[in-house]
């Protein structure tokens, strides 16, 4: 069984757990965010299940998935960029801490990473402080990949 295979079957059996179904398309959109090296925006999953499966993905369609994914945690939107990126963490069989996310504003590379519930903490007491309401705790920071750097 292929890495692809194997990501895909745990997905398909954590839905399964929360009392939902991994269709064939919803696979499909699935596996084009697994194969990227980058975060896809919702058009570019589009292209790419299009001319992968030689399907008419709609763009609707695709944006329905979307959500799906996302509320099943295997997928993550990233706001700043509006686009996606699948969650480095779905065959894990472990309790998470919070994603976050570095973003490379030149190639769109994305690498996930985790922050304690602790320091999540810190930040929301010092927003509060501010006298502001933390509305998401995913943090998504701009930043350069280190061959974008080199460049």
């Amino acid at each position: 069984m292929s890495k692809l295979q194997r990501i895909l079957s745990h997905a398909e059996q954590q839905c399964q757990i929360n009392g939902s179904r991994l269709t064939d398309k919803r696979k499909k959109v699935l596996s084009g965010l697994l194969q990227s090296d980058r975060a896809l925006s919702a058009y570019e999953l589009v292209d790419y299940c299009n001319e992968t499966y030689d399907e008419n993905f709609a763009a609707m369609s695709v944006y329905r998935i979307l959500e799906f994914l996302e509320q099943e945690q295997l997928v993550h939107k990233l706001n700043l960029a509006n686009r996606y990126v699948a969650c480095g963490h779905i065959t894990c069989d472990h309790q998470h801490e919070v994603p976050q996310f570095l973003i490379c504003t030149d190639c769109q590379s994305v690498k996930e990473f985790s922050i304690s519930r602790s320091t999540l903490g810190s930040i929301k007491r010092q927003v509060e402080q501010a006298n502001f309401h933390l509305v998401s705790e995913q943090i998504e920071l701009n930043c350069l990949c280190k061959s974008c750097a080199a460049a």
